[in-house]
């Protein structure tokens, strides 16, 4: 029976494919990350104008919020129901100020 190949470290070969798909994990999780960096910002930008009580700038940052929840749901880096509930969230809290 022929010697197992092994790496540098000692470990098993990974097979190239199984590399490649490191290598893709790894890059896929830095650009979810930031969008979903970005999520977290525009809502914390929406909940500014919650506060500051302006009605355009509420209804702007209502459209933002809705539209990276969407956004994200057609990445896949948020699920249907996560998206759902953040848009009502948010409706919520801009009804209740306009």
């Amino acid at each position: 029976m022929a010697p197992k190949k092994t790496t540098k470290k000692g470990g098993p070969q990974k097979r190239p494919s199984a590399e490649k798909r490191i290598l893709t994990a790894q890059k896929r999780y830095l650009i979810n990350q930031s969008f979903k960096s970005k999520a977290k910002t525009m809502m914390k930008k929406f909940e500014a104008a919650l506060k500051a009580g302006d009605q355009s700038s509420i209804t702007s940052g209502l459209q933002l919020v809705y539209s990276v929840a969407d956004k994200a749901v057609k990445r896949g880096i948020f699920k249907n129901n996560k998206a759902a509930r953040i848009k009502s969230r948010a409706t919520l809290r801009a009804n209740v100020k306009i």
